[in-house]
């Protein structure tokens, strides 16, 4: 006599993530770079802070998934932020010395 033993269905997780053709994360169903998400965490703001500073974008589970994403990748993630902020100091030394910059000088209107 043979017993077929039944085994319980186990739940799928849902990443929630998802990638654009350049191979970057995104939340799944949302227009919000998984990066977004992680700078706000790292300004701050709780999962919970996230999801009321982006009203009905994404769920708590969807910010979540982000955050573990960004965790299990985090050196990557880092280094990105770390080229960002480069490239954001770097533009904005350029832009002290910008002709608009220069004209509003000349006029007295920019110290």
């Amino acid at each position: 006599m043979s017993t077929t033993v039944e085994t319980p269905t186990q739940p799928q997780l849902q990443s929630h993530i998802r990638f654009d053709g350049q191979g970057r994360p995104w939340i799944d169903d949302t227009n919000v770079k998984v990066i977004e998400v992680v700078m706000d965490r790292l300004c701050g703001l709780t999962p919970e802070d996230i999801c009321d500073a982006y009203p009905g974008s994404f769920t708590l589970a969807q910010v979540h998934s982000a955050l573990a994403y960004y965790y299990d990748h985090q050196a990557e993630f880092d280094a990105e932020i770390k080229r960002q902020w480069e490239e954001i100091d770097r533009l904005r030394a350029e832009s002290l010395n910008s002709p608009g910059r220069q004209r509003l000088r000349a006029l007295g209107k920019l110290s």
